[in-house]
């Protein structure tokens, strides 16, 4: 049986993580431990990395990092976990030639998420890819192709589909206690000011800046973009509607039955930041779904105690409304005044309050049993590509209708869906 024919386990999913996480000394026990190694060796790949070896399932045999420094502090790390001595590759490619593990993850740039995801599944790899998936859309096409062409699996890091509140919380929303939901407001706020221009420098000793550029641009070093703050910089990422809104808008699509958007229009810009990022500071998103429609907002500053909640979801329902959040579980508040709202907290892991951990044994369940993971590279496709529309939106000033695939009839449109590569880098074909 192919993994592309499989389907998700469709067993309660709390009761599966129980028995998944409390199994997991006695399933190393008795086979061979999964290679695994590490492609982008920073702060949220060692997050990974370190859940794959506390499942006793797998062993760390690589790491591949164009910055030598990072794999410096991921080895550092590892020590305090296991006795394993993964070996030191600069460039992925190498490493995957040479170790061809069972397992890579992918926990690079976002403009360095393709390339090594489809080299992988190529190499014989399972694949965990951190999100959004791809830096441009036609990229998500092509990983998609290539891990149902090598018949292996990828699961991507949208580790919300396993946590327990928005389980319970999807629960909620499905039973029609909401009412009918005529709007969907997903949203990211955070406290900021104009910020500072942070000069250009020299790479870090022994860091390979020509190689961690890849495809994307030339440009100098910049501090501000390596380590961890290249998610506000175009060239290698989507700003927070690439960052955050892939997490919500995946919420969306859990609770709709409806695949994509038909039509998204966005506008924003930069209009209080001053430092060296380009990505927008402000942005508002409107997608048309059929029975529905869906908003996400962002911005950067003035970060307050006048609203509620400040990142997170709002289901609008005829009953109330439902907001899913992150650190502050899910509430419900009914119209009704007579009625009291309802919470649940959040149960969340340290460090950085997510559920890598469930997530990572549903993956390692799903290679056991050959069936697709519950954030299959094709439900993370239609995520990130959801978010990833409101760039394309933004970029073109006016609104964009989408099929699932393309802007039909839109030459336009359909160009920003992915971009040129620097030389030698070959863009991935669907």
């Amino acid at each position: 049986m192919r993994y592309d024919d499989a389907q998700v386990n469709p067993m309660d999913r709390r009761i599966f993580f129980q028995s998944a996480l409390s199994a997991a000394p006695l399933l190393s026990a008795q086979g061979k431990k999964h290679r695994t190694a590490l492609i982008g060796a920073g702060w949220w790949g060692m997050n990974i990395l370190r859940e794959a070896v506390a499942s006793g399932e797998c062993s760390a045999v690589a790491f591949a990092d164009p910055d030598p420094n990072q794999i410096d502090k991921a080895s550092a790390i590892l020590a305090t976990l296991t006795s394993d001595q993964p070996k030191r590759y600069k460039d992925y490619r190498e490493m995957l030639q040479r170790e061809r593990p069972d397992i890579a993850i992918v926990g690079t740039p976002d403009h360095w998420h393709a390339l090594p995801t489809i080299d992988a599944v190529k190499a014989g790899a399972h694949v965990y890819v951190e999100k959004p998936i791809c830096h441009t859309i036609d990229e998500g096409k092509a990983m998609v192709k290539a891990a149902r062409e090598a018949d292996r699996l990828v699961q991507v890091g949208l580790h919300r589909r396993v946590s327990p509140h928005p389980i319970t919380g999807m629960e909620f929303l499905k039973s029609g206690k909401v009412g009918k939901i005529g709007l969907v407001r997903t949203f990211a706020h955070s406290a900021g000011g104009f910020g500072s221009i942070t000069p250009d420098s020299e790479p870090p000793k022994g860091m390979d800046w020509d190689l961690w550029l890849g495809p994307a641009p030339v440009r100098p070093f910049n501090r501000a973009i390596h380590p961890r703050g290249f998610r506000n910089f175009l060239d290698f990422a989507n700003g927070t509607l690439g960052d955050w809104g892939v997490h919500w808008l995946d919420q969306v699509l859990w609770w709709t039955e409806e695949t994509h958007p038909r039509k998204v229009f966005s506008t924003g810009g930069r209009f209080v930041r001053q430092d060296s990022t380009d990505a927008p500071d402000t942005q508002m998103v409107v997608m048309e779904f059929e029975s529905f429609r869906c908003q996400w907002e962002q911005r950067h500053y003035a970060g307050n105690n006048a609203e509620r909640h400040d990142i997170g979801a709002y289901f609008y329902g005829t009953n109330g409304t439902f907001h899913m959040g992150w650190r502050d579980g899910w509430t419900w508040y009914p119209a009704k005044k007579s009625e009291k709202p309802i919470h649940v907290p959040p149960q969340l892991n340290d460090p950085d309050g997510q559920n890598i951990k469930e997530l990572w044994a549903d993956f390692l369940d799903a290679i056991k049993n050959k069936r697709k993971p519950v954030r299959d590279i094709e439900i993370g496709h239609r995520a990130t590509a959801a978010s990833l529309l409101g760039m394309v939106s933004m970029r073109l000033g006016r609104s964009i209708n989408w099929d699932g695939r393309q802007c039909p009839g839109d030459a336009e449109a359909n160009k920003l869906l992915r971009r040129t590569y620097r030389t030698p880098w070959k863009y991935p074909e669907a």
